[in-house]
């Protein structure tokens, strides 16, 4: 077999690979086969990483060391990949998703920093410089801008904005000194260590500074963010050596990335800009938080719960992320089936930015065993809320907060679940405290509300118990 005839081959065992990515990605655009769709694009890697391993062996590798290396950091990787899926728990999702991100990110910088360094002189043309160092500077901002994502979301550093003095002058001084250095290693590639070295090092302490000042609520958008970025290192660096199945697979996640990442920020009513410049409504939250909303908040118990829920003709459950704090899920699940066994409608209103990461809350449910067709977006669900016998809020906060329909407010213009347009609405929190947003939720002063106060968790144990006594009698 020639060479040629064997990168033909190879060629076209990652176009197909390179499919498989495609299909995987559309089966995503359904809970229903996502599964499928993880196990399409999984496929489609496994396939080729066996060829890139079979092109290998073919054109006879001199150092087998380099392999052995390989199949060490592959068991490696396999061996983590397993024990995270097994061990991390579905509310930690945030987390692993931004770790899963760093590597990705680093991983790319690394084979491009790698093409920089290990190509001979005559081939370090100006499309191979240029390719793979925006391969090095995207996944080196990747790298460490995902590293403060995830402790953020651990709570190892405070989720809320963090700027330093003169953060705006930094960051000009840090994008001027990538740009310079990347310049430099275009222009002058003999000094290639020096100037690659250079650039990892801005390109790194840049991803720190662009993430710290971002504040927890606007972490959905973030991830979404290092995640374009991720796939935009990949494609780089798979154009700088001429991998076609890394370039697709790159193009697919950049681009996935960006759409979500702007749909996300509409869905906050914020302009991506913005929420990348950091901080969430600074400039209206304090006036805000001043001007609180008037009346009380009502308290109630949970065997009145369990009474409304039970004599009702229609429920929505309104998950966000106290549900996930209070790894509640399962119990918000066998509330909704006693529910249905009554005859009652149930139905799980989704805002697409609830939790801290894309889709978190559907990631829960699922896990919960809830029906697909009973998750429904924030479009379909807000005309049924007016037909609603009772919203049931677990955890969610600025999501359901009417201020957004006023102007000057930090939510003002965001879209809104309208539980407060709900016959009736009970709403379980673990304190008074406010959301991320920084204001008080005017839900919770509607005379129409109702507040449960404490852990999601055992007060939905408390309801289900009191709705299994007033079934049974």
């Amino acid at each position: 077999m020639t060479a040629s005839t064997l990168d033909i081959i190879t060629w076209f065992v990652y176009v197909f690979s390179a499919v498989l990515f495609v299909m995987g990605l559309h089966y995503m655009n359904s809970p229903k086969t996502a599964r499928k769709g993880n196990f399409v694009s999984a496929a489609g890697m496994v396939v080729a990483v066996v060829m890139a391993f079979v092109h290998m062996f073919a054109t006879k590798i001199a150092d087998m060391t380099a392999v052995y290396v390989l199949i060490a950091g592959i068991a490696l990787g396999t061996i983590a990949g397993v024990w995270s899926a097994v061990k991390v728990q579905m509310t930690d999702m945030p987390q692993l998703v931004s770790v899963f991100n760093t590597v990705g990110g680093g991983a790319a910088a690394l084979v491009a920093l790698n093409d920089i360094l290990t190509a001979n002189m005559s081939e370090l043309t100006l499309v191979l410089l240029i390719t793979a160092g925006l391969g090095v500077i995207i996944g080196a901002v990747t790298f460490t801008g995902s590293l403060i994502a995830a402790g953020k979301l651990q709570g190892v550093i405070p989720g809320k904005p963090i700027a330093l003095p003169g953060q705006n002058l930094i960051n000009v001084i840090l994008i001027i000194g990538t740009l310079a250095s990347f310049v430099m290693l275009c222009i002058h590639p003999q000094q290639r260590v020096l100037w690659s070295i250079v650039t990892v090092v801005v390109a790194c302490v840049y991803g720190v500074l662009f993430v710290l000042p971002i504040g927890g609520a606007d972490m959905p958008v973030v991830i979404s963010v290092l995640n374009a970025c991720t796939g935009t290192a990949v494609a780089m660096s798979g154009l700088a050596i001429d991998n076609v199945a890394l370039i697709v697979a790159g193009a697919l996640v950049g681009s996935a990335g960006v759409t979500l990442s702007i749909l996300m920020a509409k869905a906050m009513n914020r302009p991506l800009s913005s929420v990348l410049l950091g901080g969430f409504g600074d400039a209206g939250a304090a006036g805000a938080a001043g001007d609180g909303p008037e009346g009380t908040m009502r308290e109630t118990t949970a065997d009145d719960v369990a009474v409304q829920l039970v004599y009702a003709d229609k429920v929505v459950f309104v998950p966000g992320f106290g549900l996930a704090q209070a790894q509640a899920q399962r119990e918000l699940a066998d509330l909704g089936q006693l529910l249905e066994e009554r005859g009652i409608e149930v139905s799980y209103a989704i805002h697409p930015v609830a939790g801290r990461m894309p889709g978190h809350m559907n990631v829960l449910l699922a896990e919960a065993n809830v029906p697909y067709e009973q998750l429904i977006d924030l479009d379909d669900i807000n005309p049924q809320f007016p037909s609603t016998s009772v919203s049931l809020v677990v955890g969610a906060n600025d999501v359901t907060n009417p201020a957004a329909r006023k102007p000057g407010t930090a939510v003002s213009g965001m879209p809104i679940l309208d539980v407060d347009k709900s016959q009736s609405t009970v709403v379980i929190k673990r304190g008074r405290g406010r959301g991320y947003a920084g204001i008080e939720n005017e839900l919770y002063f509607d005379p129409h509300t109702q507040m449960l106060f404490g852990d999601a968790k055992a007060q939905l144990q408390s309801i289900i118990a009191a709705v299994k006594e007033l079934i049974a009698d």
